[in-house]
């Protein structure tokens, strides 16, 4: 998509401090430096199941083949500069009633409630979007306490731990379980 296409942005705007402009928008290509940010930070990726990017033509790629073609995946960002991403990939078949929610950010904003807006951001607007998901999860390595709290902080409900769940980068992972139904209230 261009810069200045009219692509869809969701924004919310709260009052009063360096971090009040945040948006959600669908990726462009000249994206690519701000997003080499956090795609290149091992810290990010630390509980990913992928590894970071380790060039710009890579960031470029997966800009161009899995981020603007991915239905739902879009830029977190700060005054209109990308600094993380958040997407809801729909299941199909009987699983068409559930979606997951995933979402990086870079290193520099943890901790300042940014990833927990963008969150409530997706959850205040999915399920109107996608009337057939009833159920929004999100599965988060059971050592990463910082994104279960931005769930619980959005209302998501800690399911349970789903033992050796995955295998991250050679090793097989607990993972915890989060969910929002259509039905539950969005803090």
């Amino acid at each position: 998509m261009e810069k200045g296409s009219s692509a869809p942005t969701t924004d919310l705007r709260e009052g009063g401090n360096e971090f009040s402009d945040i948006s959600l928008r669908p990726f462009e290509v000249s994206d690519v430096d701000d997003f080499m940010v956090w795609a290149s930070d091992e810290r990010v990726y630390h509980f990913c199941t992928f590894h970071p990017y380790t060039s710009k033509e890579d960031g470029i790629d997966y800009i161009k083949n899995t981020a603007i073609p991915h239905p739902w995946l879009r830029a977190i960002c700060l005054n209109n500069r990308p600094i993380g991403s958040i997407s809801v990939t729909k299941n199909s078949g009987s699983d068409i009633c559930r979606g997951e929610l995933g979402y990086v950010l870079a290193a520099q904003y943890w901790g300042k409630g940014i990833a927990t807006r963008a969150v409530k951001m997706v959850a205040k607007t999915i399920f109107s979007q996608r009337p057939e998901m009833e159920r929004l999860e999100a599965l988060v390595d059971v050592e990463n306490v910082g994104s279960q709290r931005v769930l619980e902080k959005a209302g998501f409900m800690r399911e349970g731990v789903l033992r050796k769940y995955f295998i991250r980068k050679g090793r097989s992972r607990d993972t915890v379980m989060f969910s929002l139904l259509s039905t539950d209230p969005v803090i």
